[in-house]
């Protein structure tokens, strides 16, 4: 069979896939926004076009812009202490030592876990009648501890994601420092650079990319947030953990208020499309390589 037959036949199949399981979906869904519509059996009602009413309810609505927040609040907190903890854990672990491989093994474990076990388990972890954590605050003479409070709910949920993730964070980082080329730091060896020199002019920029990857990857990843904080807190108490993935799940498959769910997705895809496009800018600034070699040699 000739290659250009082959290339076609292999290629068919895939846009045939795509077309059927991600393209239609997603028109389906982007039309659905513009109408009045309920997706459930008996309740059902004859959509409605209302054209940008849905959008407009989006906008106005105080309560989405407070899942707006409470995402935004989680994300900030959550991806920030991830990054700086796998950053941390990678420079410790970059080394090789007697252990190494077996520690980074461990440290992945949570990464590997399924996002629902995970929420059972720290839920009972957080009971304030018999949590460890309330009995490990007991002893050091803090009475009853309630964790999910308004104002503690956000790191909660942040520190269950934390624990997930960090490992995740501390691959891509440990990744990017396996990779510098030797030959910098002996370089800058030479010159008698000092640490600071070599991880502001040789490691930071180097790794640069990577920590843009990551940083990407997690924070696209946090907007999707559902499963544990479903099982953890379901949004509560009363809406002040509420993300916008769980609202968009409410209001689709609990209100089957099926075109402002089909709104508010779009608005969040527009969100994650838009920050996406500046981490890409930011990952393609400047080629680090060439600039550190340039700055070496100076």
């Amino acid at each position: 069979m000739k290659d250009q037959y082959l290339k076609w036949l292999l290629i068919i199949p895939t846009v045939f896939v795509l077309m059927f399981w991600v393209i239609y979906p997603l028109l389906w869904s982007l039309g659905l926004s513009f109408y009045e519509y309920s997706i459930m059996g008996t309740f059902a009602v004859k959509p409605v076009f209302v054209g940008l009413e849905n959008y407009l309810k989006v906008i106005t609505d105080p309560s989405v812009w407070h899942n707006f927040k409470v995402t935004a609040e989680f994300i900030a907190l959550a991806v920030s202490l991830e990054f700086l903890l796998g950053f941390g854990i990678a420079q410790l672990l970059y080394k090789e030592f007697r252990g190494r491989r077996i520690i980074i093994t461990l440290i992945l474990i949570p990464m590997m876990l399924a996002p629902i076990a995970v929420g059972v388990f720290y839920r009972f972890i957080y009971d304030s009648t018999f949590g460890i954590f309330t009995y490990m605050l007991s002893k050091v003479g803090i009475p009853e501890f309630r964790w999910y409070t308004y104002e503690w709910v956000i790191p909660c949920v942040a520190l269950v994601d934390v624990w997930m993730w960090t490992p995740f964070m501390m691959l891509i980082i440990l990744a990017g420092l396996t990779a510098v080329p030797t030959y910098l730091y002996e370089a800058a060896e030479i010159d008698r650079a000092s640490w600071w020199m070599k991880f502001r002019y040789i490691t930071l920029p180097t790794i640069k990319p990577l920590i843009g990857i990551a940083l990407l990857f997690r924070t696209m990843d946090a907007f999707k947030l559902f499963d544990a904080l479903f099982i953890l807190t379901d949004g509560g108490p009363g809406n002040a953990s509420e993300v916008i993935s769980l609202r968009i799940y409410r209001e689709a498959f609990q209100y089957f208020h099926t075109g402002f769910a089909s709104a508010l997705s779009y608005i969040l895809l527009v969100i994650i499309i838009v920050l996406t496009n500046i981490y890409l800018r930011f990952l393609t600034r400047r080629p680090v390589m060439a600039r550190v070699e340039r700055e070496v040699e100076v």
